[in-house]
Parts: structure tokens; sequence; C-alpha cells
């Protein structure tokens, strides 16, 4: 839950879309050897064109790209501040994406240059008699919506602007965070005596450690990119304009991989950090789960391999 941070004009030239990238391992591969002088040199209109949004009039837009869900908070007169409707909408698009079986990854941005600058506080004062917020964590989505959200699948957020208070723990729920070099991360609802009420008290230590997520809980200030990096609260940090482009690129790297054994990894990762009471238990949680992808994947990829796929080919080449 979190504040907003104004209004602000729309960029009458901005691109509600997504170039349609359909990335080959090769491609993948040239990301992470990709210079930043291409990135700036790349015409945006490559990156953002043309994108027929399911309900691209409402709070919310989304497209499905291949094997990858693209879903975009679309209020950017009020810096993307997430609203009862919003916070709805989102759930219903990740909860979408997470039963689909055609999709692996989903990328989350904001519309008009910011992520997300949290919970509407104009809504909360003007309707806080008549908000309603589901208490038992089980039972319902949290103010910000896909907030209590334990997701099967990999979420990417692409982060541009501001990322603060609610809108930070939006970023939180996703597994990896591209975020561009101008943007703002932080508490700021901590000046307004909002508390964090969607996982951002839960998440933040796990990620970044306890003493510097108090850090930014209790001070409430600003953290820029570059530290936000050095954190680990950030991923990537890439020029502004360019979160959304990479994002996807990232996601469709991921989405080419094996998906079983992917998702018994990070499944086990996070069973780790949250659930399991003893490092005994986690190995066993590992063990059991990665078991059957053995037979299921492994034993296929390990044929591939032993038949050239590794000796001098791509595979050996890959900089994961």
């Amino acid at each position: 839950m979190a504040l907003t941070l104004g209004r602000l004009s729309v960029n009458n030239g901005f691109r509600r879309s997504v170039h349609h990238m359909t990335l080959n391992s090769m491609k993948a591969q040239r990301f992470y050897t990709i210079s930043k002088e291409e990135r700036k040199s790349a015409d945006p209109d490559k990156v953002l064109t043309e994108v027929v949004s399911r309900g691209a009039g409402g709070t919310v837009i989304s497209e499905r790209r291949g094997t990858v869900m693209v879903i975009g908070i679309n209020r950017p007169e009020a810096r993307n501040a997430v609203n009862q409707e919003t916070a709805q909408r989102l759930t219903e698009e990740l909860s979408a994406f997470d039963q689909d079986n055609n999709l692996n990854v989903a990328v989350l941005y904001g519309v008009g240059g910011n992520f997300c600058a949290g919970f509407d506080l104009k809504e909360l004062a003007q309707s806080s008699g008549s908000l309603k917020l589901e208490q038992d964590v089980c039972r319902g989505p949290g103010p910000m919506g896909p907030s209590r959200m334990r997701l099967s699948k990999p979420l990417i957020a692409a982060v541009s602007g501001y990322a603060v208070a609610g809108g930070l723990e939006l970023a939180l729920l996703a597994d990896l965070r591209v975020v561009e070099e101008s943007s703002i991360m932080g508490v700021f609802c901590r000046r307004f005596g909002v508390p964090l009420i969607d996982g951002g008290t839960v998440r933040l230590p796990q990620l970044i450690g306890l003493s510097r997520a108090l850090d930014l809980i209790l001070t409430g200030r600003p953290v820029k990119a570059q530290e936000a990096l050095t954190f680990g609260l950030a991923n990537r940090v890439v020029p502004d304009g360019q979160a959304l482009q990479v994002a996807l690129e990232l996601a469709e790297q991921v989405s080419a991989f094996p998906q079983l054994c992917l998702r018994a990894d990070r499944n086990s990762a996070y069973h780790a950090v949250f659930d399991s009471s003893s490092f005994t238990q986690a190995m066993q949680y590992e063990f059991d789960h990665g078991l059957p992808v053995v037979v299921a994947e492994a034993v296929t990829g390990a044929t591939k391999f032993s038949l050239g796929a590794g000796r001098g080919g791509t595979f050996s080449k890959s900089k994961l």
C-alpha cells in the first residue's frame, strides 16, 4: 500500500506497445554481449510498436507474445498509482498468467514513464469508510492486488521512473527487476503514516538483508538505480527508456529454457528462503522435487549434449 506522487502529464508520443521479438538461442546469448552504445542507438520505435493490448482503455493493459505475457499498469496521469480497480485487474491478469500452460514468463511494467507510485492515497482519503481490505492473507488479494501471490512461474519487473511504497512492493513480487538509470525506489509511504501491508517487510529483508532493508524501511529515503544494483534490489541497470526492451529479451531467454527444470529450481529456492525450517528440510525438498525432472527433462538434455551441443557449440559459449 502506498502513496501517490501527484499527477504527471502523459507524453503524447508514448507508445503502448512492445516490439515483437522472437529470440533464438543466439539472440538470447547476444543479450549479454550487446554494447551500451548499441542500446543507446537503438530506435525506440522498433522496440515499442503496435501492440494490440487487451483492455487497452483500462487501468491495466496486457498482451501475449508467444510464451511471454506483458502486463502494463495504465494510469500514467497518477504515475500508475494503484486504485481498487487496478488492484483487481492486476490480480486477474497475473492469475490468468499463472494458470495458463502456454505461458512461461510474465513482464510487468508501468505505462508512461513510471513503474508505480503505490496505492492511490487520493482514493483512500475519499473512500476510507467504504474501503474493504481482506485481513486473511490466504483468502484474498492485498490492497495492491497480486502482492500476496506466490506465482509458480517467473515474473520480471521493468522499472522506470518511480517504484515506491506499494509500487516497490509490486516490484518485490517479481523474481527479477530491470531498472532504468534514473529510476527511484523507496518506502516513501513512511512520510504519510501508511504501513507496508503488501509484503514489503517480508520480501525486502530476504532479498537484500535485514540491515539494508531496515535502512530503507525506517528512513523512507530514495534509492537510485546503482545503489539498488549494489544492494541486489535491481538485477540489471539499463539506460532510460530501455527497461521494457531488456525485460522482454530476458523473458524470452528464460522462456527458452526447459521449463520443468527451471520451475523446480525456482520453487526450491523460494521454499528454502521462506518455508523450510532447517537446512535438512530444504535439501530434502530440493531433491524430492528435482528427481522427477531428471526423468522428464534431464535425460533428453544430456542426450542432446552428448550428441555435440556441448562440444564447441553454442551451449559451451553461452554466458549464463
